[in-house]
């Protein structure tokens, strides 16, 4: 049995393109936030809306992937784990905390007309499986998936 588990998984829309920087060490990260709503009806039984914000980080290739991909109102999937970090405000001196999604797996949605000028739909990247930074050339995206076409007289097969 499992001792504890860290993961999140959301479904929204961008409200920032992804800002992409390099450490001084070299490695790509992606800052970006992600809107998620949730629909309820208040006391009176109006119908409300409530939108919540998260701030997503991915790092390394997944972050270039995102940099390049990803816009402001794309709808995506995203997978991680949470985070809180702590700082010093250099100001107030007061210790300041932000929770954040660190990103594993991405997977882009919508419909090719709402998104960038019609590509492919769930295109899916995983922090795993992506070829490491310094040996991956730039990645394309999928080819658009063919659907194989049903032939008529394949349809009187089917067992229901």
């Amino acid at each position: 049995m499992a001792r504890s588990l860290n993961k999140v998984m959301l479904i929204g829309h961008l409200g920032t393109d992804p800002e992409l920087r390099t450490t001084t060490s070299g490695q790509s990260v992606a800052n970006f936030t992600l809107a998620t709503n949730e629909n309820y009806k208040d006391s009176s039984g109006n119908l409300q809306e409530r939108t919540e914000w998260h701030r997503i980080i991915a790092w390394g290739k997944l972050a270039e992937i995102c940099n390049q991909y990803l816009k402001k109102g794309r709808q995506v999937y995203v997978e991680g784990r949470l985070q809180t970090r702590s700082w010093d405000d250099q100001k107030t001196g007061e210790k300041k905390y932000t929770t954040e999604i660190v990103c594993s797996d991405m997977q882009m949605l919508g419909s090719p007309r709402e998104q960038m000028g019609g590509e492919s739909t769930m295109q899916s990247y995983d922090q795993s499986t992506l070829p490491s930074q310094s040996s991956a050339p730039s990645v394309m995206p999928p080819a658009t998936p063919t659907v194989p076409t049903m032939i008529d007289t394949d349809k009187d097969d089917l067992p229901f």
